[in-house]
């Protein structure tokens, strides 16, 4: 007998998963340095195993919920955008969960407003409490942003005058405002690739990742998805200037969005544009609005430099491990071309990248949007740096053109193991704090196993 799904129920269990979230991040949160907790501790313990029974709890209502999408009497886009509220308001005032990059964002709007050169120093030049809630790795390092985004940061940077929990909320408004832009987006792309709205918002933006990631985390990939989202439908419609634009200003937050441009021309030609022409005006408006954005904010051209900034050592990205194999063999025979290994796979994962590109564009060429997210997930996965955030970049644009069912299965199911995937402090993870988060999530499926029994009981002794 099925588990009964109504939209209020997978409603109130999202939002049960997010409160835990929510609280468990009090203590074992990625937390300003002065409210850091030893992750030995009682409080921060007990932390964890909320967060990851929220987080099963959340999981588990979507996927209930992309249950009733599938289902006769789907829930309309605008229902969803009701459910995705709701799910994402315990987070609001949350501390930063799963990564510390918000206070590099903060630190790095500090520099920029300060005109500090933010591209050939890092946080560390900045100093004082700011700098000090850097990530020790990204304190000495150059932004690997693009001069929009720094621009919001450096405005949220006096706004707020470096305080750090008005920073944090802030930081938190843009990235919902990111988010907000994709959800507007998805419904009119589906539309527009002959999918459903409805399962597209499902996907693409109350996906635990978008909660987790955008919202939790507050990453700047929420605003580069959200130009990218709305530059592409201002394409589609009589606005294709606007729409080079939109993608251009997205590139300018994080550079994979540039892709978006081979979609705006794709788009052009196929409203009636001569390819020549539709070249030109996508590169017109993009020169344009790169000059005019780097000259408002202020930061020089020193970003396309910065696109080569080191990647974490416990970075996990396919090339970085095959690298990380191929230098402990060569280092075994003696070899002197072990340190050789790591930069030669990230070089083939970057040559693969762009031969996936090109064979993506070529078999799917009349469907833009869809090419545009395998395009954005082939750079995700063979790139030389992964985070479960990265899966976001193909991931919002295949939930809105995906030709199947069984391809939104298979990213449901990359979701759910992404999502499992990084501590709520955004550290490495050692044995006890891997011991309390399997525990905290086995005890979410034990909850919700015992939920469905009784939910079965009553219809069981009828039917007997």
């Amino acid at each position: 007998m099925a588990f009964p799904v109504d939209l209020r129920r997978c409603q109130i269990l999202g939002l049960a998963g997010t409160a835990f979230l929510a609280a468990g991040g009090e203590t074992a949160g990625a937390l300003p340095v002065r409210d850091l907790l030893h992750p030995a501790s009682a409080r921060a313990a007990l932390g964890l195993v909320g967060v990851y029974f929220g987080l099963v709890l959340l999981i588990a209502a979507w996927a209930l919920l992309g249950r009733l999408v599938r289902g006769p009497r789907p829930p309309a886009p605008r229902a969803l955008l009701t459910v995705l509220a709701v799910w994402a308001a315990p987070l609001l005032l949350a501390p930063p969960l799963f990564s510390r990059d918000v206070y590099s964002y903060l630190a790095q709007g500090a520099m920029v407003d300060a005109h500090m050169d933010v591209y050939a120093h890092g946080p560390s030049r900045l100093g004082g409490p700011l700098a000090d809630e850097v990530a020790p790795l990204w304190r000495h390092t150059g932004a690997p942003y693009g001069p929009v985004f720094l621009a919001v940061a450096a405005a949220l940077s006096a706004l707020t005058r470096d305080e750090v929990p008005a920073g944090l909320f802030g930081m938190r408004l843009v990235a919902l405002a990111g988010v907000a832009l994709m959800a507007a987006a998805l419904p009119r792309l589906a539309r527009h690739s002959g999918a459903d709205p409805a399962a597209a918002l499902w996907l693409g933006a109350l996906n635990p990742l978008v909660l987790l990631h955008l919202v939790a985390g507050a990453h700047n990939d929420a605003v580069m998805l959200g130009l990218l989202g709305i530059g592409l439908v201002a394409a589609l419609g009589r606005w294709p200037y606007l729409g080079a634009v939109l993608v251009t200003l997205a590139a300018l937050v994080k550079a994979p969005a540039v892709l978006g441009l081979a979609a705006v021309v794709v788009l052009q030609v196929r409203a009636g544009r001569g390819t020549a022409k539709a070249l030109l005006t996508t590169a017109v408006a993009a020169a344009g609005t790169t000059v005019g954005a780097t000259a408002a904010a202020g930061t020089g051209y020193g970003w396309i430099g910065a696109l080569n900034t080191p990647v974490s050592p416990q970075n996990w990205a396919l090339t970085t491990l095959l690298g990380r194999a191929t230098r402990a063999l060569l280092e075994h025979l003696g070899s002197d071309l072990a340190p050789l290994a790591i930069p030669t796979w990230h070089a083939l994962g970057v040559v693969a990248a762009g031969a996936a590109i090109v064979l993506i564009w070529l078999r799917l060429r009349p469907r833009p949007v869809y090419a545009l997210g395998l395009s954005l997930a082939a750079v995700a996965a063979l790139g030389p740096a992964i985070r479960p955030w990265y899966a976001l970049w193909g991931l919002f644009l295949i939930a809105a053109a995906a030709p199947s069912t069984s391809v939104r299965h298979r990213m449901a199911a990359v979701t759910g193991v992404l999502a499992l995937c990084v501590l709520p402090s955004g550290g490495p993870a050692d044995t006890g704090q891997l011991v309390l988060a399997v525990s905290g999530g086995a005890l979410g499926v034990v909850v919700l196993w015992q939920a469905h029994q009784a939910e079965l009981a009553p219809a069981l002794g009828r039917a007997a």
